[in-house]
C-alpha cells in the first residue's frame, strides 16, 4: 500500500489575497507583458499570465494598487520558482511561483502596506481557477 504524501508548506511568511495587476518584462525584452498577482508575501508572488516563462527567468516586474485613493506602483526583481498550466477562458494560461530577487526599502515598505490592506490567500474566491 502507498503511503499518502503530506504537503508540507515551507513559507516563511504568510500569503494574502491580492488580485492587482502586474507587468513584467524578461531578459530585457523590450515591450512589457501583463499578468496578474492572485496571492503575495514578503518573499515573492503567485501570478497567472498567458505567456509561457522557463523556470529561473529572471523578470523586472511592476505591480499596481490602489493605495488610499490613489493608484500606486512599486517593482521588484523576481525569479521564477515554479509554473503550472492553467487554463483560462479562452483555453491557455500558467500560473507562476516567483521568489523576489531585489527590491528597494521604499518599494518594500509599498508592498508591506498593499499586504497589510489584504485578506488571507485562504479566501481566495475558486473562479480564479475553474473559469467560472
Amino acid at each position: 500500500m502507498k503511503t499518502p504524501e503530506i504537503s508540507v508548506d515551507r513559507r516563511t511568511s504568510p500569503r494574502v489575497w491580492v488580485y492587482a495587476p502586474v507587468e513584467y518584462q524578461l531578459n530585457q525584452a523590450p515591450l512589457p507583458y501583463g499578468g496578474i498577482a492572485v496571492d503575495a508575501s514578503e518573499k515573492g508572488f503567485h501570478i497567472f499570465s498567458t505567456r509561457n516563462i522557463p523556470i529561473g527567468a529572471k523578470l523586472k516586474i511592476q505591480v499596481l494598487f490602489l493605495r488610499q485613493y490613489e493608484l500606486s506602483r512599486f517593482e521588484v526583481i523576481a525569479e521564477v520558482v515554479w509554473k503550472k498550466l492553467s487554463v483560462d477562458r479562452k483555453g491557455r494560461g500558467f500560473q507562476y511561483g516567483l521568489k523576489f530577487v531585489e527590491i528597494s526599502e521604499e518599494d518594500y515598505r509599498k508592498l508591506k502596506a498593499l499586504l497589510g490592506n489584504r485578506s488571507s490567500s485562504e479566501e481566495t474566491p475558486d473562479c480564479l481557477w475553474n473559469g467560472s
